[in-house]
């Protein structure tokens, strides 16, 4: 329809091909054009009709994806939350500071066009790249029509035929790879900071980083690729050589010699071979019982696909498939060959398979090969048989234009070339066509065959220079004849493994299981190397570094199979599905990433495997880095000062354990644990009581010496401030060197949670559920009973046994008398206490405090948070009791462990011989 000019803005992915097209289009190979925002793409200008309609045509380009998929800003750093937050946790595309440029340009060129023609790459990645420059350029100008130009050569027949016939873009193909990138983003962020937080510091990784910062990366595709390469080489480090014994047989005549392989081919038993050959050996004579001739045929390969494209010049060059996809792209660029990017291997119908043939007769090596295949007469030609495989987006591989080497390519872009275009000169034509000779012989019941060929017609093999078929000429031999052999003889072998993985093999695997795309793969093999996970000899194959290996093994170790590709393998096969239309990018979002973070949850409760399989390759560190550089990362709640951060399980160089914030050092918020402690887990347990929440149960684990008796090594216990175990055991135990208050910073108020227990491992009763022990009233602990807190004002002696004469103390709690113990801590080796008689009774006092009158542990205690301590002062020491008595001015104060405690004073009245909570003035 003929009519008002329209202006159309075109957009290519890459600055040569927006040039390119444009020179074809405008019929002008001299075309200049303008700078637009970014100097690198320009924007070309002429005139040109679509279908009838005058336009204005203004062509510019991207560079790749204009857009970032990244995760808000608060989740970004590696600190700031939870690695399995990143789950769930906000994402947003956005346009990159490098490429603001660009998108300026488009925002301004946008505003006066009537139309958007994409000219994008015409895969799934193309199509996503497209609708990043649609929403970019809609943003501006609601009111665009949109294209698509679909073509697979940058040639004027493929290029003209496409603006003619304009297409809507593919959403479907777009929201594959966005599934793609986010279901990447998520699993790869959150499994590479669990594993390098976990790992990098805490051995002497013995990498080629020189000093680098070492990222322990995980990929949903690198990592089962990693795993082809670590299998291959624990089968070739587990095979055991076995010896074996065969018996050959050779005849030579006048026409040749015939060697005979044995029809049982070889025996590991070797007095069975030894047996096997004397028999023949007593008759040797060999008896022909079979003569078989038949024509063979060997088919030239399928038409060219990306994958065989890289395989091939990997197996012929030596080339890596990276570099391969590099060439294949520039040669694309300058029109030499069709999309490289392709998982076709079966040509259209509708393609002039002729015609591309016809381009190549000049050529000074293979022209006149081409001439034949023109030529009927020959016979030599032969439609090409289609290998199955048809992604509806692009045409396999072939020459688009004729060269005979340009003036600026290396010998890798003619190597390329080259075997591009034989490759299809071979795939037009006739299959190699051999005689086949198969002779079968008898000795003393032992059957022996050998095998000759003749190829009569090489037909694509003449042009297909890196293929060849091999073949030997054998004597002529008839049914029944006989002869003595020349040779016979019993021959030792040694089975062999099988060899490590070449590029090729390694490519094969990742098809074979659908690990990434056809564009993506060489990524992925190329990530391997970088993270120096695996290494790469002469001969193109593969061996697993020490940390590779150290990966593997800790995931197998773990059960869960993170490593094989059946996980990545039907997740491919869900994006395939997105892209057809079949399945919604929402529905395979939330099936994927609901299954992996099941495995990283478990991954992360079974990191000890990871740690011993990095044991086995890595010496310990002994580094000193930051505080959260040496710890595990597990989170326990989120952080009530600064109220961004996540407050996580710590272990201190020292090795003692400790809930700090991520926010660190801008947040200094921190809860110190016992010191008694020897493990500790965090759970996916819940406290039900401390708000806000959820405050995660830790899995405790003490060393039994450094606790009373009555305490269960194994404790489930929160530190919310409701666990009244793990209150008390800090004040026997003590806690781990701390920093001065000072240069901390304030600490937040702890929960105001009314106090739980915590586990279900000790045996203690919740004292806000039941009757205190002291007074038989609810509402309060034994540890808050006002009786009990006037009582410790007072000193408690020891009574005297009337029977045995010994000092004793009765348990405050339920009047027993009680048991006088030894202490075998660190702190206290050596110093006499008392406890209940009864298990399931808390009652301690260590037997020096009685005459010094500070009590015991019935008598007084706090339920805050262990050792962070409310007031004034912002102190964070651990609880303890004063030495001396009411009336004493010494301020100075000792923890149950007898460590001591200056400068502490009461919050509430300042008299330094007591703490807050058993003040005489409090609640006044």
């Amino acid at each position: 329809m003929a009519g008002r000019s329209v202006t159309v803005l075109n957009v290519a992915e890459k600055p040569s091909v927006a040039k390119a097209v444009a020179q074809i289009l405008s019929r002008n190979p001299g075309i200049r054009g303008r700078d637009g925002r970014s100097r690198y793409n320009k924007i070309f200008e002429f005139d040109y009709t679509i279908r009838d309609q005058p336009c204005k045509m203004l062509f510019t380009s991207v560079i790749g994806h204009l857009m970032e998929l990244e995760f808000d800003a608060r989740y970004r750093k590696w600190h700031s939350c939870d690695p399995a937050d990143l789950f769930q946790a906000p994402v947003h595309k956005s346009v990159p500071e490098d490429k603001k440029d660009i998108k300026r340009t488009l925002e301004e060129e946008a505003r006066r066009c009537q139309w958007l023609v994409l000219w994008l790459d015409c895969d799934r990645e193309g199509e996503n790249i497209a609708f990043e420059v649609v929403d970019v350029c809609t943003a501006v100008n609601p009111h665009l029509t949109i294209k698509r130009a679909r073509f697979s050569a940058l040639i004027a027949s493929e290029i003209y035929q496409s603006v003619q016939n304009l297409v809507e873009p593919n959403k479907w193909f777009a929201d594959a790879v966005d599934a793609r990138q986010e279901i990447d983003l998520r699993i790869g962020a959150s499994f590479t900071r669990f594993q390098t937080m976990l790992m990098k510091d805490a051995f002497n990784i013995d990498t080629v980083t020189d000093g680098r910062n070492t990222v322990l990366s995980y990929g949903p595709c690198q990592f089962p690729t990693l795993g082809f390469v670590v299998e291959r080489y624990w089968e070739i480090q587990a095979h055991e050589p076995e010896e074996f014994w065969s018996i050959n047989c050779s005849h030579r005549s006048d026409e040749g010699t015939a060697n005979f392989s044995w029809g049982r081919g070889h025996l590991f038993d070797y007095t069975c071979a030894v047996i096997i050959y004397e028999m023949c050996i007593e008759e040797p004579t060999a008896t022909v019982t079979n003569v078989r001739q038949q024509e063979k045929l060997k088919y030239p390969p399928h038409p060219l696909s990306t994958i065989e494209l890289e395989k091939r010049a990997s197996r012929y060059f030596r080339m890596s498939s990276e570099h391969t996809m590099k060439v294949a792209e520039e040669l694309y660029q300058g029109g030499f060959i069709s999309y490289p990017r392709t998982e076709t291997d079966n040509f259209s119908s509708r393609t002039d398979l002729h015609a591309i043939v016809q381009e190549q007769q000049a050529h000074p090596e293979w022209g006149i090969y081409a001439q034949r295949l023109l030529n009927p007469e020959t016979g030599l030609w032969r439609n090409p048989r289609g290998g199955g495989h048809d992604d509806k987006a692009h045409p396999p591989i072939h020459p688009t234009k004729f060269s005979a080497g340009e003036s600026g390519w290396s010998q890798n872009h003619r190597n390329i070339y080259e075997l591009v275009v034989r490759h299809y000169l071979a795939c037009v034509s006739k299959p190699a066509v051999g005689a086949e000779t198969t002779v079968e012989i008898d000795i003393a019941g032992e059957l022996f065959s050998a095998c000759g060929r003749v190829i009569l017609e090489k037909n694509y093999l003449d042009v297909y220079r890196f293929e060849s078929w091999g073949g030997s000429v054998i004597p002529t031999y008839t049914i029944d004849q006989q002869f003595i052999p020349t040779t016979l003889t019993l021959d030792p072998g040694v089975t062999r493994p099988p060899p490590l993985l070449s590029e090729a093999d390694l490519l094969s695997c990742m098809d074979k299981e659908g690990i990434g795309t056809d564009a993506t793969m060489h990524d992925h093999i190329k990530k391997l190397l970088e993270r120096f996970y695996a290494t790469k000899d002469a001969s193109m194959r593969f061996t697993p570094t020490n940390l590779g290996e150290a990966l593997v093994m800790g995931y197998d170790d773990m059960g869960y199979k993170l490593w094989k590709p059946y996980l990545r393998a039907v997740m491919e096969r869900d994006m395939k599905l997105v892209g057809e239309g079949n399945k919604s990018k929402g529905e395979v979002l939330d099936t994927s990433l609901q299954q992996m973070k099941a495995c990283f949850l478990d991954a992360r409760l079974n990191k000890v495997k990871l740690l011993e399989a990095m044991a086995i390759f890595f010496e310990r560190s002994n580094r000193v880095g930051s505080e959260h550089q040496n710890t595990t990362e597990e989170v326990v709640r989120r952080c009530g000062l600064c109220q961004e951060s996540d407050m996580v399980l710590k272990k201190n160089r020292d090795g003692k354990f400790m809930v700090g914030c991520l926010g660190y050092p801008q947040c200094r918020n921190v809860v110190w644990l016992p010191g008694s402690i020897s493990e500790a887990v965090v759970t996916t347990n819940t406290c039900n009581n401390c708000t806000p929440g959820p405050v995660f149960l830790i899995q405790f684990k003490f060393r039994q010496l450094e606790i009373p008796p009555s305490y269960n090594v194994n404790h489930l216990g929160c530190i919310g401030g409701c666990d009244e175990i793990l209150i008390q055991l800090t004040e026997i135990c003590g806690t781990g060197p701390r920093m001065p208050a000072r240069a901390r910073g304030p600490t937040p108020a702890t929960s105001n949670a009314h106090p739980t227990p915590a586990t279900n491992n000790a045996n203690h009763t919740n004292p806000r559920q039941s009757a205190c022990l002291h007074c038989q009233e609810t509402g309060h602990s034994s540890n808050d009973c006002p009786s009990q807190t006037r009582r410790s004002r007072n000193a408690q002696h020891p009574e005297t046994n009337q029977q045995s004469g010994e000092s004793s103390v009765s348990c405050s709690s339920c009047g027993a008398p009680g048991v006088l113990r030894t202490a075998n801590t660190a702190n206290n080796r050596g110093r006499k206490f008392y406890t209940c008689q009864s298990q399931e009774c808390t009652f301690f006092v260590w037997e020096d405090s009685i005459n010094n009158g500070t009590g015991g542990r019935g008598s007084a205690r706090s339920n805050n948070v262990p050792t962070s301590t409310r007031g004034r002062n912002g102190g964070r020491g651990p609880r303890g009791r004063g030495r001396s008595g009411s009336n004493s001015s010494s301020g100075t104060f000792v923890t149950a462990t007898g460590d001591p405690i200056s400068g502490r004073r009461c919050f509430t009245c300042g008299d330094p011989s007591h703490f807050a909570n058993v003040c005489p003035n409090r609640g006044v």
